[in-house]
């Protein structure tokens, strides 16, 4: 088995799967291997996962803990799992300190093992906090972590020395996250791969817990070459949060097909100028988030585009479904053997992105059937929802939900993203995972 440095760049593949409300990888750490299942997040760096030796506890986190795909590390149990020390600049970063002395003077160092950089005693604990509200308390831990090079039948490579989070106790985040932001901590950094970037292909959520089948997440070079088709808008640099992708939404199209006898017709919906720039504080652009399950459209924006949607759909609104599940805007639509017929009945939505990118949403990355057909009718919801807070941070988020079907590329080295409508299952297949085994 090939071992490499952590900042030596080298080609990735790693296989994505859908699960609840996001897209999950396994990590491979420690001597001897353990496997671990966590969320892939483009919203933060740090990559943790739940420590087994620490009783992790988990507050508001649903149901998760009795599926069989949630596991956690045990670093006892491997030989070369060892503690970050306070010196380290990962620990400086963990801490959010501009001082590097801080950590080790939290540890309890004396002031001259401090000047020296010398302590040896351990970086203090953590706590990280989510947009969402979601927090974690842990420790930092290095350790073996394997990954794959571009081709999954090739012997994994090993990585040393990776630092991550071994969370003992958890608000509302059950399961890990490998962070893919561009801070010191997140893993393209760590790897090397900030320079270079990554792309993903999110199967549809039809997918879900199919275990014959993958989404492709590539890493390094080949993630960002032979890219002619698509379109790429430029990457904004948020003054609050510099470590997040952040694009520019100058405007949206919803585009009716003429559904019970109706013409077809395509109306514009004006963006506010703050899903496009940031104001004197850095609030505002748009984020976007594989983190983040459903599109964010700040008020009144969502409002218009719910009235927009509804003056161009002639079915019976469900209340009875949008006021059980949350969302604001559902139908019940006919059913049809034919699925591209099926997908003709709702109008479609369309992001216009800075530098003229427009990318046209797939039907079934908006809206979704809520439940089993019956009586040849089905109840189909919009699922975006409203910026609960619009006016600090990000003015709106781009959701994974909305991302299915699209190729997403991040190109690190020009700071820019780059979209491409397609089947990510015949991607998948393209890439050897469509008989994987997750």
């Amino acid at each position: 088995m090939e071992r490499i440095s952590t900042l030596e760049v080298m080609d990735m593949m790693e296989p994505l799967r859908g699960f609840k409300d996001g897209y999950i990888i396994s990590l491979n750490f420690g001597t001897p291997p353990q496997v671990v299942q966590v969320f892939m997040d483009t919203g933060s760096d740090l990559t943790w996962v739940p420590c087994g030796n620490l009783s992790f506890e988990c507050m508001q986190c649903g149901d998760y803990k009795s599926n069989k795909l949630v596991s956690s590390f045990y670093p006892s149990l491997s030989s070369s799992s060892l503690r970050d020390t306070c010196t380290s600049s990962f620990c400086t970063s963990i801490h959010n300190s501009d001082n590097p002395f801080d950590p080790c003077a939290m540890a309890g160092c004396s002031l001259t093992t401090i000047l020296k950089g010398s302590c040896p005693r351990p970086c203090p604990s953590f706590s990280y906090t989510y947009g969402g509200g979601g927090l974690i308390i842990g420790s930092l831990n290095r350790d073996i972590l394997r990954v794959h090079g571009s081709d999954l039948s090739s012997s994994p490579r090993e990585i040393s020395s990776f630092c991550f989070g071994c969370v003992s106790s958890s608000f509302m985040e059950p399961i890990g996250l490998v962070g893919f932001g561009k801070g010191t901590l997140s893993l393209p950094s760590q790897l090397g791969f900030l320079h270079k970037g990554f792309s993903h292909c999110f199967l549809g959520f039809n997918f879900s817990n199919n275990p014959n089948i993958s989404s492709p997440l590539i890493i390094g070079d080949l993630a960002i070459t032979s890219k002619e088709e698509f379109h790429f808008t430029p990457m904004l640099t948020s003054p609050m949060y510099p470590n997040s992708y952040y694009i520019g939404l100058e405007s949206i199209t919803v585009i009716s097909n003429g559904n019970n006898g109706n013409s077809s017709t395509t109306s514009l919906v004006e963006v506010p100028l703050n899903l496009k720039a940031f104001d004197s504080r850095g609030n505002g652009g748009m984020l976007i988030d594989s983190g983040t399950t459903y599109t964010h459209l700040p008020e009144p924006l969502y409002s218009k585009l719910l009235l927009e949607l509804s003056s161009k759909i002639s079915y019976m609104r469900s209340t009875d479904i949008e006021q059980r599940s949350g969302f604001d805007l559902c139908f019940k639509v006919p059913v049809y053997s034919n699925n591209e017929h099926e997908q003709e009945l709702l109008p479609l939505i369309s992001f216009h992105f800075l530098d003229n990118v427009e990318l046209v949403l797939p039907t079934e990355s908006c809206f979704y059937a809520m439940s089993a057909a019956k009586e040849s009718m089905v109840v189909k919801c919009l699922l975006f929802q409203s910026m609960e807070d619009g006016d600090y941070g990000p003015a709106g988020v781009f959701g994974s939900f909305q991302q299915q079907n699209v190729e997403v590329v991040y190109d690190l080295e020009k700071e820019r993203i780059g979209f491409l409508a397609k089947d990510c299952a015949s991607s998948a297949a393209s890439h050897g995972l469509l008989l994987h085994q997750i």
